[in-house]
């Protein structure tokens, strides 16, 4: 706000410029102070001696601040003017804040700000709209839908989107089409999928009518969304014959067939009209896809051919690289921003500058132009936009190389993204970022480093309800308080997790399958097997019902190591091996190497005929284990190792006894980190019987205290020694 000496004659060649282009620029005079005092209520009392606008709908062109509010500046600063070209910045800016993280903006205090703004400058209509996003970020779904119905109502939305005008050059509805994206956006958020899939297929229908391609292509965009983050299993009588060919002659889709064709309808409307940012992200919806899904043909004739039912990592990185090779293109893109922000936030960074010039004042009317340049140009040579889409790239890398199996490639691509894209990101996939990296804390460092990392987060992010950071704390919570043998605890962070993930506050298919898995781990933990087994297999047909193939993987090696708890091995073994399938279909690589350990130890439960069979499958899973398995999952690979050689009857403890007592004593070690007292007490016995026989009774006895000190542990667990107890 502060440019000193701004040269007078270049904002009048600006404005006879925008007077030729039969444009309106009005000036809106207030004190940087006034600005941000609004809060106070404060009114700008008109400058009896400006000249007002004859036009209908428009204030005054020139608003004296408050005397009060003048009181740091100098008394020869003169007056300071806002353009619309400014007014907009500040709108800009803290549309960007609201993106990045709303819920830090009181709501109220934020709202009244919007208010008297309003009041001063009622031809600002997109004040309309940020107070719109102000009710979405703080879930006042009323207030929300109001304010984006008075938007289009006064604006017909023509500020702050990007438009290419329709061929046939009607616009007789306005922009109901982007009215009616953003109202299906607005389902979306709240978690109507299916009023918001209602509203979408709308503004197809209506972008197609008035040949809005533009509108078109980022509705598309918009139902993939919806199809692959909210669980919806069918789409029946609400996407019409219009999305795809093959439904017109009576071939019914899938939600995923339907999903696949859209984003690929989506991507070649993209590409046509040369929206570069859509382009890339729709390849980023596309290696999504390519992840969790395994593509089938459409349609089939005749004998069917052999398919390799597989997921190809190879697709995965081609989109992700396709992605990044566009975004670098983001220069050239043609669909047109709107206008009056284009220049907008420069003005913003000055705020903390010594205001002792005038930006225009009417006794003043020369000076140096040494700062008109900063004026025109844009702040950052990459806009915010394209660097949330090169972020985003690097978050779906670390998640694909969750799935594959990679640890440290997915911490690598976490810490990237951390690093370098957390300013230009939402609130929301920075602590996505910092979620992954703690998790990964928990698994290999313990949960003394995870849980120190979670309070550094906890101060970067607020822990608001349903915020990724609040359930991060659960997860970790739930997992200790099984390790520890506090079911109590257990179940109570189980109940939170079951509100979170309640219906009520809109359909995470994610949170809700993650609050299933737990409820039915301590069912587990507490010994219920057949209640464990219903919810497990409960959960496997909601995976089912939305194809959550992924999930199904996991939930079917629960169902195995159910069995293999309750003495039923053989009802285990189906199960195991269902698993295994799944991780192979999907190259879950490390959770195949898990399923492989499950499959092991149920061989091993059926008898000391079967140990060679059991070892040569750890062995076999080994190198995955090692090379990239966190504490516990090592741990119960040593354990079972070992159990394999004592329970061989051609075994002998006294010639080998390292190959059993290394593997228990690095299994002790990590075990001991995670305070995991059930599989340390295992440890400690087998340990103990093996001193035994080999007569080293000093060290028997150790193993044995040892023993002791985790079953009392796992009996009496204190409630004193719970830090974070209290969240709940």
């Amino acid at each position: 706000m502060d440019l000193e000496n701004f040269v007078f004659k270049k904002v009048t060649e600006e404005i006879e410029a925008r007077k030729r282009a039969s444009e309106r620029v009005s000036f809106h005079l207030h004190a940087p102070k006034a600005l941000f005092d609004l809060v106070e209520d404060i009114e700008a009392p008109a400058d009896p001696k400006s000249k007002h606008s004859d036009k209908v709908g428009e204030t005054s062109p020139y608003v004296h601040p408050p005397n009060y509010a003048l009181k740091e500046f100098e008394p020869n600063s003169g007056i300071f003017l806002r353009t619309n070209w400014q007014i907009q910045g500040y709108l800009q800016e803290q549309a960007d804040a609201l993106e990045k993280n709303g819920s830090s903006f009181s709501l109220n205090a934020f709202e009244l700000i919007l208010r008297q703004l309003h009041k001063l400058a009622p031809e600002l209509h997109r004040v309309h709209f940020l107070r719109y996003l102000n009710s979405l970020c703080h879930d006042d779904y009323f207030a929300a839908l109001e304010n984006l119905h008075r938007y289009f109502d006064y604006s017909a939305g023509t500020e702050g989107i990007d438009f290419v005008p329709p061929a046939s050059g009607s616009n007789s509805f306005g922009r109901y089409e982007i009215a009616l994206l953003f109202l299906g956006m607005m389902h979306f958020q709240f978690g109507h999928p299916k009023q918001a899939l209602e509203v979408l297929t709308e503004a197809v229908r209506v972008s197609q009518q008035l040949s809005n391609d533009t509108c078109l292509a980022y509705t598309l965009a918009a139902i993939c969304n919806l199809l692959s983050e909210i669980g919806v299993s069918n789409t029946a009588g609400i996407l019409g014959s219009s999305f795809s060919p093959l439904t017109s002659i009576g071939i019914s889709l899938s939600v995923q067939q339907q999903l696949f064709v859209l984003l690929r309808g989506s991507l070649k409307r993209a590409e046509s009209l040369k929206l570069k940012r859509l382009v890339a992200s729709n390849h980023l919806a596309m290696a999504k896809f390519d992840l969790t899904h395994v593509q089938r043909p459409l349609v089939s004739f005749g004998p069917k051919a052999s398919m390799k039912l597989r997921t190809c990592p190879t697709n995965v990185c081609k989109e992700l690289r396709l992605s990044s090779h566009l975004i670098s293109e983001f220069g050239f893109e043609s669909s047109t921003m709107t206008t009056d922000g284009a220049f907008s936030t420069a003005w913003l960074k000055n705020l903390q500058k010594p205001l002792g010039s005038a930006i225009l004042s009417q006794e003043n009317g020369s000076g140096s132009n040494e700062n008109a340049f900063q004026f025109c140009v844009q702040p950052s040579s990459i806009p915010g936009s394209v660097l949330q889409l090169i972020g985003s790239s690097y978050l779906l890398r670390a998640t694909a190389w969750e799935l594959y199996g990679s640890a440290p490639l997915a911490r690598i691509n976490a810490l990237v993204y951390a690093t370098c894209f957390t300013d230009a990101s939402s609130s929301s996939d920075a602590a996505l970022a910092y979620v992954k990296l703690i998790q990964h804390l928990a698994v290999f460092r313990g949960y003394k480093e995870a849980f120190a990392a979670l309070k550094i987060a906890e101060e970067k992010f607020l822990s608001v309800s349903k915020s990724r950071i609040l359930i991060l704390k659960l997860q970790l919570l739930h997992e200790r308080a099984l390790h520890r043998g506090h079911l109590k605890l257990a179940q109570q962070v189980c109940d939170e997790l079951g509100v979170l993930a309640s219906s009520v506050t809109g359909v995470d298919m994610e949170l809700k399958t993650e609050a299933s898995l737990r409820h039915a781990r301590t069912l587990l933990a507490a010994n219920q097997y057949s209640e464990a087994a219903a919810v497990a297999h409960s959960l496997f047909c909601m995976c089912y019902k939305f194809n959550l193939q992924v999930e199904n993987a996991t939930v079917l090696l629960l169902l195995a190591e159910v069995h293999k708890r309750s003495g039923n091995a053989v009802l285990g073994l189906p199960y195991a091996l269902a698993s295994l399938s799944f991780c192979q279909s999907f190259n879950l690589d490390l959770l195949k190497a898990s399923a492989t350990l499950t499959l092991a130890e149920l061989w091993l439960s059926l008898g000391s005929n079967h140990a060679k069979r059991a070892l040569s499958l750890i062995q076999g899973a080994l190198p995955m284990i090692l090379g990239h398995g966190g504490l516990e999952l090592r741990a119960r690979a040593y354990i079972a190792e070992a159990k394999c050689y004592l329970s061989d009857p051609s075994f002998s403890v006294s010639e080998n006894s390292e190959v059993v007592l290394d593997p228990l004593s690095q299994a002790s070690v990590e075990l001991q980190v995670l305070e995991y007292h059930e599989l340390a007490a295992e440890t400690f016995y087998l340990m103990a019987t093996v001193f035994h026989k080999l007569g080293q009774l000093e060290e028997r006895e150790e193993a044995a205290n040892s023993f002791k000190k985790h079953m009392m542990a796992l009996k009496n667990p204190l409630d004193d020694e719970d830090p974070l107890f209290n969240v709940l």
